[in-house]
This record gives structure tokens, sequence and C-alpha cells, in this order.
């Protein structure tokens, strides 16, 4: 993005210059006639199991449960109810652009954009929103990937931020990455924490047994899942019997298994692979604690909400949005990034006792709601619109 488009900011960038903070919306609005909200993804959650799917899946709901908006949405893969399918997530990149370019409903005021890759521009006489999950670039320059494609990626994002009025973060810290890397304008972001689904994730009392840590992640390098690994030998040190379960699939998964077969502690770390919605729920419920360890470029973390639902305390990196989480709840279950040290020593004082207990943490995850998530959303649609 141009430095010009900082410092020459489209209409609404200059209206909101004069308006309430982005983070200080109110959380109630209403008109006459709904607004008509088009979101554009990625995929849907049940076909791609990650946490900017969830978040856009959830979102979708939680708006079309409100009378002062109509939402509409556009993935791949299998669709929720309301959404559209742009067909399988199983093709070629340039096959989903093609497939993603179908018009949004004619009557579109707003078009709010969750992927800068897929959907066709916005219609005549509406706005476009963009959510900034992360820097796609970025993320891919980091997973490993050659210098033409995340040149490429970057163009897109350019271009794509270019055309969009104002963005959505999910934390203050995503804020100061899409202002200073990309030059948007400050007072064109708001930032709205996400939501977690309070009935998907219910609490329940850590069990009797050997001490379980649980981590939910995309087996990716940034990830930080090899750091984790390599301060499990020292958990064991304190507390031979715990046992480590990660879930998820990735890149990075032989590498993860070889590593644990180096380490050798086969016996008592597994990789689970993708699992189901319900048999996440039966991880929460058989783990003592949860860990986050991601090294770079964390939105917000919605496992640690998940987690926190769930009565779970998550020990999380100083990385991102991750400290956003659970910084009212317990400041010291942050950790330094890439220090398998520290990380080893929050675990084994968690597993020993030293966290928050079930009912806090639930307490805290419920400041968290899908609802108020969308009441925020709406009123930043309404101020674009009026």
């Amino acid at each position: 993005m141009t430095t010009s488009m900082r410092h020459q900011p489209t209409r609404l960038q200059a209206k909101a210059s004069h308006a309430a903070k982005p983070e200080r919306i109110a959380l109630t609005a209403s008109s006459v006639d709904p607004i008509r909200v088009h979101m554009v993804g990625s995929a849907w959650f049940g076909t791609d199991r990650g946490g900017s799917t969830r978040y856009f899946s959830d979102l979708f709901a939680a708006l079309q449960r409100r009378p002062d908006i109509s939402a509409t949405a556009a993935a791949f893969g299998v669709a929720d109810p309301g959404g559209q399918s742009w067909g399988s997530f199983d093709r070629g990149t340039i096959s989903r652009v093609r497939s993603s370019r179908s018009a949004p409903p004619a009557d579109t005021a707003i078009v709010d954009r969750h992927y800068a890759l897929y959907g066709r521009g916005a219609p005549r006489g509406a706005s476009v929103v963009t959510h900034f999950h992360g820097p796609w670039s970025l993320e891919s320059a980091a997973a490993g990937k050659n210098k033409p494609t995340v040149a490429v990626q970057r163009f897109v994002e350019q271009a794509r931020y270019r055309r969009s009025e104002r963005f959505v973060v999910l934390s203050r810290a995503f804020k100061a990455l899409l202002v200073e890397r990309y030059r948007v304008h400050p007072e064109a972001v708001s930032v709205i924490p996400p939501g977690v689904d309070l009935t998907r994730f219910e609490p329940s009392a850590i069990p009797d047994g050997p001490p379980r840590v649980l981590c939910v992640r995309r087996l990716e390098r940034r990830m930080g899942l090899d750091v984790l690994l390599d301060a499990w030998p020292a958990v064991l040190a304190d507390v031979p019997d715990a046992q480590l379960d990660i879930i998820g699939t990735g890149s990075i998964a032989g590498e993860l298994s070889a590593h644990v077969a180096g380490l050798g502690i086969e016996h008592s770390v597994k990789l689970c692979g993708q699992a189901s919605d319900a048999e996440l729920t039966e991880a929460y419920r058989a783990a003592t604690v949860t860990v986050v360890p991601t090294r770079s470029l964390e939105g917000f973390g919605l496992i640690a909400l998940e987690s926190l639902a769930a009565g779970r305390a998550p020990v999380v990196t100083d990385v991102g949005g991750l400290p956003d989480s659970v910084h009212d709840l317990a400041h010291d279950l942050v950790v330094p990034p890439e220090n398998p040290a520290m990380l080893a020593e929050r675990l084994v004082g968690a597993l020993q006792g030293d966290r928050p207990d079930v009912a806090r943490c639930r307490a805290h995850a419920e400041n968290f709601s899908w609802s108020a998530c969308a009441d925020r959303h709406a009123a930043l649609y309404h101020e674009v619109r009026g």
C-alpha cells in the first residue's frame, strides 16, 4: 500500500477520524431496513478446520441472528446454513480464484472480506470492510515459501487493502502490524475481539489420573510446536507421568514425529492428527491445562478462548494478540516465545496446581460472547453506511 494511502484517507476514513475510536464503537445500532452484508471467506469450518475458518463460520451465524443485519456469505466447501459454496477446496489456486468470482447479491451494501485472494469486487455503491486475520505474505515467508510466491501474495494484499474502507482486527498487536507494515490509516482500523461458542465448549471438572497438556494447533513452523517438544523433557523431569496431546494437521507433521523420536519422548507425546468437534470436546475434558506456544504472527488465538470456555487454563506465548486472551485472568500464564526453559517451568507450575481453576476460566471466557462480537460488527457496518 502506498504512503499516500496512509496520509490521504478515504472519505470514510476521514469521517472516522472525527467519530468515536473504532475500539469504542457502541454495541447497539438500529435501522429501518437491515444492512445487507456479504461475507467472503476462504473455506467453511466444516471443510478446513482452523481458527480463521471457525471465526468466519461463527461470526456469520451470529450476524444472521441480528434483525438489523441481512447477512449472506460465500466460501469453499460444504456451506453452513444460509451460506453459499464456491465448490470444492481441493483444487489448484487459479481454479479456486476463478470459482470465487461469482457476484455478491445485487443489493449488497457491504462486502466483508476475510481472505485477500478470493471474491469478486464490491458492487457499485457498496462499501468494503476487510478482516485482517494475519499478514498472508509474511506468514508464507515464515513457512519457507519462495520469494516470488511471497511477492505475489504481497501484491494481492496491497491491491485488496487499497480498496477497503475499514478494517477489523482481533487485537491491538495486529492493528499495529496493519498500520506499520501495510500503511493503513489507523483511524480506519477497529479492534473487535472474537467470540467463543459457550455452548459448544462447556466446563468440566479436571479428571483424576496422569496430568495432561493439550495443544491444538496447525502443524506449521510458526506455531512453535518444536519449542514445546524441546521443553517437554524438562516437564517430565518434574512431572514424570505427564502426557502431551497435540491435535492438528499441517506441513511439518513428519518433522515433528521425527523430533519426538529424537528426544525419546514417544511414551508421553501423542500426535493425534485432526479431531472432530466431539473428539476435541473430549480432549478438553481429559486435559489438565492447555498450551499455545506460537513463535510469530498470532492475531488472537481463538483456541485459548475455547480452552477457557472448557474451564482449562491456557499457557500462551507473548506473541501478537495471545496475551489479550488471558491478561485479565492471570498475566503469569504468558511466557516469552521460543524459550523452552521458561515454557517448561510454567507448564510444570500449572500441572502442579498453580493455575486459575475451572470456574475462573469459564467466567473469563464468558466475557467473549459471539453476540457481543456481532453487536460491535453491526455498529461498525451502520457507521460505515451512515
